[in-house]
């Protein structure tokens, strides 16, 4: 039961990580090109939508934060050999 469950644990973790921050980073795309306003091939324009832009910059600012949080939990041991600072104080070391 235990290598079920350790390969359940990567499953879900590769589907979050290999496909939610891809598919997050495209509906950031999506909402950011609609919050800007355009103008279509006929001539009529759409006013921007300011909280839609928002949205997509703050998914932007989420998929960014979560890869720079994850290269620092990739080298934690390495900066903390070389500068000293536990980069993440609050988890157990092994």
């Amino acid at each position: 039961m235990q290598y079920f469950e350790s390969i359940l644990r990567v499953l879900v973790v590769g589907l979050v990580l290999g496909a939610g921050l891809p598919a997050l980073f495209a509906v950031g795309l999506l909402s950011y090109s609609h919050g800007v306003g355009v103008t279509d091939a006929d001539g009529t324009t759409h006013a921007p939508n300011p909280a839609v832009k928002f949205l997509g910059l703050a998914l932007f600012v989420f998929v960014a934060a979560v890869i720079v949080v994850a290269i620092m939990w990739i080298t934690r041991t390495t900066v903390i050999h070389h500068f000293g600072v536990d980069l993440f104080p609050f988890l157990p070391k092994k």
